[in-house]
């Protein structure tokens, strides 16, 4: 069977991610109509919410590199099939113990094919900064067309309870089947042994040393993005009704999507700036952003929480993306499916365990409250990200090299630990 050239396999490949995240934010408007049918409390609601999370960070931590010995091909192949039974669970649920059980295969399957997706993203890259915006862009607009689609259906569409699932359920078959031209393009190592497979699908969280001291570095970015990701998308549609009194659902949807649309589009127009200057401009927008949307919600003023939803979804983009370019660029290839879990095991915890927690507090405390608690802790992780940021800039500047340098023309970050590899980079080939 002929194979897609990998320009195409690129797009493919692409296109399946936004649809992963699409299919993971969809539920999200439905939430309120699951409720008004079955009659279950917030705690519940958050429970649905927290399964999801969880399962899907025990998939990352279990098969997040197992692509990286079995192929990519096969482990993509393996998500949709589940994410495929997951829609059909959702069809089919009568009550919160099938609803969880759909969020919960869903959690497992996403898990399975987020950090895999990243990898072949990068690996099928037509160039480094159309594989860098991809990168960014796609988990962004994916969340973004998922709140947006699911609340226009949830309003204006008949039987909207089930025609997203089975929208999204068709585009998975379709997926599914193109993947089998889709080229492999991991290199397949395998297992030396019995116990050498066991060890790599137990639960478990490892970086490359040549990556820790970059991820490290970049973490408090991944942390604060996606933590401010997690109270857009847990308490948003309860802010925006209860707020803001916006009733409809198609409304909630959009001003939802305004965080991950501005992301989306943000992340497309800063490919050609360097990661330290994206995370540069990336940490003062998403913590104004963040303050300015706290306004809007303490004043009842819907503008100003859009104003500061767009403006925290540009810094979103700018630091997540700088951060994941500084990670990518020190990636070894035959390692990539384990660091991109790594990411990503990060950022779902960052965009599940407060959001979660919000949730079980915002009966005692207030919904305002919880948002101001909420905010100020993405405060003081942006400042901590920042300083680091910073100070590796200025580590760079005292040593008269980049901050930034790297391979085809394009920058990646250094800093002062890449000191000898900047060097050479900058004198060219022998």
């Amino acid at each position: 069977m002929s194979r897609l050239h990998p320009h195409r396999a690129f797009w493919v490949v692409a296109t399946t991610m936004v649809t992963v995240l699409f299919s993971s934010a969809a539920p999200s408007p439905l939430y309120p109509v699951y409720q008004q049918l079955w009659g279950f409390s917030s705690f519940t609601l958050t429970g649905v919410f927290a399964i999801y999370v969880v399962t899907m960070l025990l998939s990352l931590l279990s098969v997040g590199s197992l692509s990286d010995h079995i192929g990519r091909r096969p482990v993509l192949a393996i998500a949709l099939t589940l994410l495929i039974a997951s829609m059909v669970l959702f069809l089919v649920a009568d009550g919160v113990p099938l609803l969880m059980a759909a969020r919960a295969l869903q959690g497992l399957a996403t898990g399975a094919a987020i950090g895999t997706l990243t990898a072949t993203v990068i690996d099928t890259q037509p160039s480094p900064r159309l594989g860098s915006a991809i990168s960014g862009a796609g988990p962004s607009a994916g969340l973004a067309a998922g709140v947006l689609v699911a609340g226009i259906l949830v309003e204006y569409a008949p039987a909207p309870r089930f025609l997203i699932y089975e929208l999204i359920l068709a585009a998975y078959a379709v997926l599914l089947i193109v993947l089998l031209i889709v080229p492999e393009t991991s290199e397949q190592r395998g297992f030396t042994s019995r116990r050498h497979a066991l060890r790599t699908v137990a639960p478990s969280a490892s970086l490359p040393a040549e990556v820790r001291h970059v991820f490290w570095r970049a973490a408090p970015g991944f942390v604060a993005t996606w933590s401010l990701g997690g109270l857009f998308l847990s308490l948003g549609s309860s802010v925006v009704a209860r707020v803001f009194g916006v009733g409809n659902h198609a409304l909630v949807g959009l001003v939802l999507a305004c965080f991950f649309g501005a992301a989306t589009l943000t992340s497309l127009l800063t490919t050609g700036r360097t990661s330290a200057g994206k995370v540069r401009y990336g940490y003062p927008a998403l913590a104004a952003g963040a303050v300015v949307s706290l306004v809007g919600v303490w004043i009842d003023a819907l503008p100003v929480y859009i104003a500061g939803s767009v403006i925290a979804g540009a810094g979103f983009a700018m630091t997540f993306l700088g951060g994941l370019d500084e990670v990518s660029a020190v990636a070894p290839p035959a390692q990539r499916g384990q660091v991109f879990s790594a990411v990503f095991i990060l950022s779902y915890i960052a965009f599940s365990v407060p959001a979660v927690i919000a949730g079980l507090v915002v009966g005692t405390f207030g919904l305002r409250e919880t948002v101001v608690g909420y905010v100020g802790y993405v405060l003081a992780v942006s400042l901590i990200g920042g300083v680091l940021s910073l100070g590796r800039t200025r580590a760079a500047v005292r040593l008269d090299i980049p901050a930034e340098t790297g391979s085809r023309g394009d920058l990646i970050s250094c800093g002062g630990t890449c000191v000898d590899q900047a060097t050479a980079e900058l004198r060219g080939p022998a």
